[in-house]
């Protein structure tokens, strides 16, 4: 019931394709609404309908429908990361094209419920405060598939602003730049995305940095962290 408004909000009702070729993939049941691991994986849709301008992700039951936007830019449109789920919701990948056509990937994850609504460990117990904003990140190649893979945890309460007495806090965007300074990839990161955030990238066949990871919370507290190979 909630796809009419989806759509509305996100595509202005623009026409899409349902597309095997836009990867979602969740729990089949999510134990820990809090932490509830997704991956996407656009590849091969860029190979057969050309580049992809941005990601949009959406949790269709959550009272915050919106998790995040991805911009691939110079990257491989392929990201893992967490949420926080209400209840049990389609998740989907709303993919918008450069030349403006949208797909669309969707996946059902089953949840045991109340992500959304409670505050996460680090909230409850005061640590945040101390590593608000900390950057721990992981570069290696992807053996398998080739490239470079990224994997960071930036240190964050994500609070949604749904548990009462805590306003909404949380990272707002993240952008990796290269050694040149030509942007590789940004994120928008909105309050279902879990506390701090877990979030593994495909840099394709980028050189072995460095790199330059920059952002910003609503609060305004800036990231900004140089990465090595």
């Amino acid at each position: 019931m909630q796809w009419p408004v989806i759509r509305r909000k996100f595509m202005a009702m623009a026409t899409f394709t349902l597309s095997e070729e836009v990867i979602v993939k969740g729990p089949e049941f999510a134990e820990d609404a809090m932490n509830v691991p997704i991956w996407i994986d656009a590849r091969a849709l860029q190979r057969s309908m050309g580049p992809i301008d941005r990601i949009v992700v959406v949790a269709d039951r959550n009272p915050i429908q919106h998790v995040l936007d991805f911009e691939p830019l110079g990257s491989w449109p392929v990201l893992a990361f967490r949420i926080r789920m209400e209840q049990g919701s389609p998740v989907r990948a709303l993919v918008k094209m450069k030349d403006g056509r949208w797909f669309v990937g969707q996946t059902w994850v089953n949840a045991a419920g109340g992500g959304c609504t409670v505050p996460g460990a680090s909230r409850a117990d005061g640590s945040w405060s101390r590593t608000l904003n900390q950057v721990q990140a992981r570069v290696f190649r992807n053996v398998l598939e080739g490239g470079t893979r990224l994997r960071l945890r930036v240190m964050h309460p994500m609070d949604t602003g749904l548990v009462n007495g805590i306003p909404a806090f949380h990272i707002e965007q993240l952008e990796l730049r290269d050694a040149h300074d030509t942007a590789v990839w940004r994120l928008h990161l909105h309050e279902p995305v879990s506390e701090n955030p877990l979030i593994t990238l495909e840099l394709g066949d980028q050189p072995q940095g460095p790199w330059h990871l920059t952002g910003r919370d609503n609060n305004g507290n800036r990231i900004d962290e140089r990465l090595k190979a």
